[in-house]
C-alpha cells in the first residue's frame, strides 16, 4: 500500500504532471525513484506490484532512475513495461562495476530514451547523493523505496527523500508493513 510521509508538500495543488515540449506540448508525468538496493524476495515482490499500479495509466509517462540494483531496477522495468521512457541518471564513469545485476542493467540502459553522465570520476557517496539530487529536482512525483530509517551513510535512499521534503516534491514512500530490510 502506498503511503504519504507524515510531512506534506509546501505545494499540495501541485500537479504532478508538466509541460513538456520534446512531446509535441504533450503533458507528461515524470516520476523519480530512489530505494534500497538490498531487498528480500517478499519486499521485491511488494515493490513491483505496488509500482505497476502506481504507474499503469500515467501516459505518457517518463520515469527517472540510476538503475542500481534493487529498487532501481525495479522502477525502470516497470517504466518500459508500462510504456514509459525511460531516463536513465549514471552518478560515475566506473558505475556499472558496483552493478550485481549487471546484464539486467545494461539492457535497461540499452531501453533508455535518455541518459545523463553526472561528472564523476568514480562511484561513490557524493556521485550517489549528487544522482539522487539529479532525480528529485527532474521529477514531479518521488517514489522512495524505502523502510524510513536512518541512514546508513551518505548519498542513499534517505538522502533523496530529505531532499525532497526539502524543496517540496511530491513524495510517496513505498514499503511493506512489518518488512525488515535485510
Amino acid at each position: 500500500m502506498w503511503r504519504r510521509p507524515p510531512r506534506r508538500s509546501r505545494y499540495p495543488d501541485k500537479k504532478m504532471s508538466v509541460w513538456w515540449p520534446d512531446m509535441g506540448g504533450v503533458v507528461m508525468s515524470i516520476v523519480g525513484v530512489t530505494g534500497h538496493r538490498e531487498l528480500t524476495p517478499r519486499i521485491r515482490q511488494y515493490v513491483r506490484k505496488e509500482l505497476t499500479e502506481l504507474l499503469r495509466g500515467r501516459s505518457p509517462l517518463r520515469g527517472l532512475s540510476s538503475l542500481a540494483d534493487g529498487a532501481d531496477q525495479l522502477f525502470a522495468h516497470t517504466v518500459l513495461r508500462e510504456g514509459g521512457r525511460l531516463h536513465a541518471v549514471i552518478p560515475a564513469a566506473g558505475y556499472v562495476n558496483t552493478i550485481r545485476e549487471v546484464h539486467l542493467y545494461q539492457r535497461l540502459l540499452a531501453g533508455a530514451s535518455e541518459t545523463v553522465m553526472l561528472g564523476f570520476d568514480t562511484p561513490g557517496p557524493a556521485a550517489y547523493e549528487a544522482a539522487g539530487r539529479y532525480i528529485v529536482e527532474n521529477c514531479d512525483l518521488l517514489v522512495a523505496v524505502w523502510d524510513g530509517a536512518a541512514p546508513r551513510g551518505r548519498g542513499g535512499t534517505f538522502a533523496a527523500v530529505d531532499y525532497a521534503r526539502t524543496i517540496g516534491r511530491e513524495l510517496v514512500v513505498c514499503w511493506p508493513t512489518g518488512a525488515v530490510r535485510p
